[in-house]
């Protein structure tokens, strides 16, 4: 078998959410305006127990409060909120309780579908139960019975979140405040994973009954214009294949499309659910055999076994006339049969670089 990418070589260096960076800051901030302590460095305690302390760019006095920010550092994450300031802005208030705002560079939630409802500031469930806890816990070591009014920021966020799938989910004017570990596990990709399935969430939740789950650009614009479905349709699975079919399972559709380069869709009909380089390779041999069965010579066969791409082997197979690319998509159709349930119509669409149709199967 033979991968299209190289690989990034071990070990790789984990990192922490903007949930955690939130926490920490929020929890600064409030310790300044009670205990009048203006850290460098924080502790906070993650939703499994880790004690971790993370470093602060700055915690001072405000007009009105107080205020911390810390660089995110999300390890060797590619992560689009590394290096970025995540910052807190507290005020003390007369009413028990926690109250979450959305400062600059956080975005508010404009669509139904999500963990949280509409007008809400998008700092999801788990981030604020950190910061409530911490906060919590830090009024009763002070003996305070007031409450807090907790305003999160992103510097650059708005432009930041121009880059991430919110602005489709319905979240505008910036980043979400995400974690459900606190910790950012490199190339888990936990961040994404979660969007897809918010974005099929949103789609179900206002009326959408048929989706397209696409792996890029090029698949993307060939099901928007083969279709002409809305944004809020189409969903950018990336490598994450098994993150749509899955998600099906508890919140199905009534119709789901699949698009994606031929190579990709190889790798989902050999029953891979994790469609990148790391994960899964592009498997010569199989194609050769699934080429055979749609009536390949046998020099067609070793043509394809010891083609350099999937792409070379495509083409070989349409020079020949033999509907390679129509045989993958049936074998990716048999794979996510299998996940989906019987309720959810299914096809799949693979594409050449030049996103053009090469294969469907229904």
């Amino acid at each position: 078998m033979r991968d299209e990418t190289p690989e990034r070589p071990a070990p790789l260096r984990f990192g922490y959410t903007t949930g955690s960076c939130a926490t920490a800051t929020a929890l600064a901030a409030a310790r300044l305006l009670l205990g009048g302590r203006a850290d460098d460095a924080v502790e906070i305690v993650l939703p499994k127990g880790q004690h971790v302390v993370m470093r602060l760019e700055f915690c001072r006095t405000t007009a009105d409060g107080a205020e911390a920010g810390t660089i995110k550092d999300a390890g060797d994450d590619p992560d689009v909120t590394h290096g970025a300031l995540v910052f807190a802005r507290v005020a003390l208030a007369a009413a028990p309780g926690v109250r979450f705002h959305a400062g600059p560079g956080v975005g508010t939630v404009t669509r139904a579908g999500l963990t949280l409802p509409i007008g809400e500031p998008a700092i999801n469930p788990v981030p604020r139960r950190m910061m409530t806890t911490h906060l919590d816990a830090l009024a009763a070591e002070y003996g305070y019975t007031g409450g807090f009014d907790v305003t999160i920021g992103v510097e650059s966020g708005e432009a930041l979140a121009l880059k991430t799938m919110n602005p489709r989910l319905g979240i505008v004017g910036g980043l979400s405040i995400l974690g459900t570990t606190g910790i950012v596990r490199p190339f888990s990709c936990s961040a994404y994973i979660a969007s897809i399935h918010q974005g099929i969430d949103v789609a179900r939740a206002n009326g959408i009954a048929h989706i397209a789950a696409c792996t890029g650009n090029a698949s993307e614009d060939a099901m928007r214009a083969h279709y002409a479905l809305p944004d809020i349709a189409l969903i950018e699975m990336g490598d994450f294949a098994g993150a749509v079919l899955k998600h099906l399972r508890r919140a199905p559709v009534a119709r789901l499309s699949m698009c994606g380069g031929f190579g990709k869709l190889s790798k989902l009909a050999a029953g891979h659910l994790d469609l990148h380089s790391r994960h899964s390779s592009i498997d010569l041999p199989l194609l050769a055999q699934w080429a055979a069965n749609a009536g390949a010579s046998d020099a067609l066969q070793a043509a394809i076994r010891a083609a350099n791409t999937s792409q070379q082997a495509l083409t070989l197979a349409q020079a020949d006339g033999v509907p390679l690319g129509d045989v993958v998509c049936a074998h990716a159709l048999r794979v996510a049969r299998d996940i989906v349930p019987a309720s959810v119509a299914v096809e799949m669409f693979a594409i050449d670089r030049q996103g053009r149709f090469v294969g469907v199967a229904r």
